[in-house]
């Protein structure tokens, strides 16, 4: 109804044909394509400036793909070429709508069934293989959301994900244009954005990494020898790098990272076909890994076969919408199609079926009952280029027997090295069993998952578990977990809250806030921290965490039992209430405190975590350590400088009594009892106002005399002076005017504290007339 209103009013947004094209905009925008192509033909009809056309025909084509008419979109893209050579701004709803197509038509039922199909194979597999548990076991606890393969060289971020050292590089450079290199990184699992400034380099988790070569050797070995390969090619030493690849797939035979690098180095090589090969092979042990496609699809190319290299840019982006590799290179392959020749384009080339199918080769065949695999072992992509090969495309490629669909290739999973032809009775009856648990949990446990990212990585549709992976791994790895390996180097205990810093190294979070009470750098290596003790955004280390939840429950259970215990005891304000020495707080009062010595930057941050944000504070006494007075501050704000040093602002609530003195991790505290004043009645109810306000009116007077520069400073560091209190008895603590004037009087501390002692109010205000009437007396001299 909308835009039949405004179509009738086509004056409303200027002239008419601007109207139209604003019409048809809409139209598109509210999937009333059919609409769009029709009103975008029917402006055609009155232009006749080329330019013009072109842009007009382009939207039309778009509206007639996106309403299902491919063919006839297909002409009409053809027709615009003729014009101009299209761009790749042209082609982008295009693109879209044929990834788009992809991901709703073959993103269901046949392609999970694969998935699981590759699943159960392999679970099957690890029981057969007497040495795959160290590889397979848990895996999906170490892998890398990035390059979805086993963490190698694990990186920290200041967010506490983790992810591949090369991971991180990559993405930083892939990511950021050349001018914008100093921009943080964004985490892909929070999307938070690292803001360490003084990091130039992505640091190694220390603990993490120890770790990681220690439960998994094989994997840790398979990573060096890509890491020394990686090294080699960025030599141009491509035979030696190839010999590293082939040293590390023997190792990890099922290390989908490692044969997408080696179809990189066959490509450099010029061996176009074991490129495809080791590329396929890398699409079928992690389907929804967008580079393997492109790998796949730059093998292709090289090869001529131009349209499957399409196909394999088109899944990419069904998976990944934002891989800009393969964004660009599809673009240029489609402009190379519709690019006007003397030609007719191929027929079959007009057929969306044929499109919309390119996840065939996704299908893979479920595997003989005598085949032999093993158990996955995936780590991180090294830095190889992915540029795809520069070969120009035109439809003398395409031959009439082509089209976008291969036949699904059989699952060709690598013989377990160490697995013999004839299997064992025992071992294949576990098999069958896992194997069915297996089906049975694939089939219950399916989510789907929206990841965004500008890069080539990973963008899941649905969160498959990476190859290998088996579910009773608490048990098996139970049993080479040792909680020393996952203890905190400072108290000598299993980490409580890991976080790791800048430089790598992991520590429980309330040890690392303790040392850097005393010096902003880390305790092991010394390096400075300075901005990352300014941010304090401290985030637990996320893998850590689940570690120690998972393999080590009942540690962790009495970890947090300590913890608990310690909590408990902090936040108890009778017992133990952490004793701030310094200055005399009233009451009612703002007292703002700076903050500098370790042992009070401690205090302080233990009343935050308790909750309790109080603490007591009292005069210095030389014999006692401090006064048996006090009053309780309440934290409400807290600002921090980069060196540690902060400034607390706090205002009094609570009067007290210590009844015993002791000393807690370098600050006093004590056992304190309230205090609070005694009411009456009647007769000395009437005398107690009196009084009240007549000290009112003298103090009055007395604030009044002061001189204006004196008086502004006061209210700008105490508010001014409260209202006179109705019923002075209203507050245990007494009217709050009258503690306002006790610290705003030029009184020594020594003076100030018989005043908080009171717990009579009349004997308070007469003390105070007394101090007003000598105050008056000595100004008249």
């Amino acid at each position: 109804m909308r835009h039949i209103e405004f179509f009738q009013q086509p004056g409303a947004m200027g002239t008419e044909s601007e109207s139209m094209l604003q019409l048809a905009a809409e139209a598109f925008q509210s999937r009333n394509f059919d609409l769009a192509a029709d009103i975008y033909e029917c402006q055609l009809a009155g232009l006749g400036e080329p330019s013009s056309r072109l842009e007009l025909m382009v939207k039309r084509a778009d509206a007639l793909a996106f309403a299902g008419k491919f063919t006839e979109a297909f002409g009409v893209y053809r027709q615009a070429s003729e014009i101009e050579r299209l761009r790749p701004a042209h082609l982008v709803k295009l693109i879209e709508y044929l990834s788009g197509s992809i991901r709703r038509r073959d993103g269901g039922d046949h392609l999970n069934s694969t998935l699981r199909r590759v699943e159960e194979a392999v679970a099957a597999a690890v029981t057969r293989c007497p040495g795959a548990g160290a590889t397979g076991c848990g895996h999906n606890d170490f892998s890398c959301r990035l390059c979805l393969g086993f963490l190698f060289e694990p990186v920290t971020l200041p967010c506490g994900h983790c992810f591949c050292k090369k991971c991180l590089e990559r993405e930083k450079k892939e990511k950021e244009p050349e001018k914008e290199q100093e921009r943080p990184t964004v985490c892909k699992e929070c999307r938070h954005s690292a803001k360490v400034d003084d990091v130039q380099n992505y640091r190694v988790n220390v603990v993490l990494s120890s770790l990681l070569a220690k439960w998994f050797p094989t994997l840790h070995q398979a990573g060096q020898l890509r890491r020394e390969g990686n090294g080699l090619y960025a030599e141009r030493k491509m035979e030696a790098a190839l010999e590293k690849y082939d040293q590390a797939i023997l190792i990890a035979p099922m290390d989908h990272i490692l044969f997408s690098n080696r179809s990189q180095i066959h490509s450099t090589l010029r061996q176009y076909e074991k490129a495809l090969r080791d590329a396929e092979a890398a699409c079928r042990l992690m389907p929804h890994w967008s580079k393997g496609h492109v790998r796949k699809a730059q093998a292709l190319v090289s090869l001529g076969r131009t349209e499957e290299a399409l196909r394999e840019y088109l899944v990419c982006l069904s998976i990944e919408p934002d891989c800009r590799p393969a964004k660009t290179e599809a673009h240029k392959l489609l402009s190379d199609l519709l690019a006007p020749v003397t030609d007719q384009v191929p027929e079959h080339i007009l057929d969306s079926t044929s499109v919309l199918s390119s996840r065939a080769h996704l299908k893979i065949s479920p595997p003989p009952p005598d085949t032999r695999v093993h158990t996955a072992s995936v780590t991180h992509t090294p830095p190889l280029g992915i540029s795809a090969s520069s070969k120009t495309l035109a439809p003398g490629h395409l031959t009439s027997e082509s089209n976008f669909v291969l036949p699904p290739p059989a699952l060709d999973i690598p013989r377990c090295p160490c697995e013999k032809s004839e299997g064992n009775t025992e071992d294949r009856r576990v098999g069958r069993s896992i194997l069915l648990k297996r089906k049975r949990w694939s089939t219950e446990k399916e989510e789907v998952v929206e990841e965004g990212g500008d890069g080539c990585n990973h963008h899941k549709r649905s969160k498959p578990e990476p190859v290998g992976v088996i579910h009773s791994s608490s048990s098996v790895f139970g049993e080479v977990l040792d909680p020393a390996d996952l203890e905190c180097s400072l108290c000598m205990r299993l980490f409580y809250e890991p976080v790791t810093t800048p430089c790598g190294h992991t520590f429980c979070l309330q040890c690392l806030e303790r040392c850097l009470d005393h010096n902003p750098k880390c305790p092991l290596c010394k390096e400075g921290l300075s901005e990352y003790l300014a941010r304090r955004q401290y985030y637990k280390t996320e893998l850590m965490e689940n570690l120690i939840s998972k393999y080590l429950p009942s540690e962790l259970t009495e970890r947090q039992k300590i913890n608990q215990e310690e909590m408990a005891e902090l936040s108890n304000l009778n017992k133990n209430v952490p004793i701030f020495v310094c200055t005399m707080a009233f009451p009612t009062v703002p007292c703002p405190l700076h903050i500098f010595e370790p042992c009070y930057r401690l205090m302080i941050r233990r009343c935050m975590e308790t909750g309790t944000n109080c603490f007591g504070m009292c005069l210095g006494d030389k014999s006692k350590g401090f006064a048996d007075y006090g009053c309780l501050l309440e934290i409400r704000d807290v600002k921090f400088f980069s060196d540690g040093r902060s400034v607390a602002d706090t205002i009094g609530r609570r009067r007290f009594k210590v009844v015993q003195h002791r000393e807690r991790d370098g600050y006093n505290t004590g056992d304190i009892e309230y205090l609070e004043d005694v009411k009456v009645e009647g007769v000395a109810k009437r005398e107690l106002q009196s009084l009240h306000d007549a000290v009112y009116d003298q103090a009055l007077v007395w604030v009044n005399s002061l001189k204006a520069e004196q008086k502004e400073r006061i209210e700008g560091h105490f508010g001014p002076m409260p209202e006179k209190d109705s019923d002075p008895q209203a507050s245990p603590n007494g009217p709050s005017w009258c503690w306002w004037l006790l610290a705003v009087l030029p009184l020594e501390g020594r003076a100030q504290l018989p005043f908080l002692a009171h717990t009579s109010l009349k004997d308070r205000l007469s003390g105070i007339r007394k101090v007003l009437l000598f105050m008056a007396q000595g100004r008249h001299r």
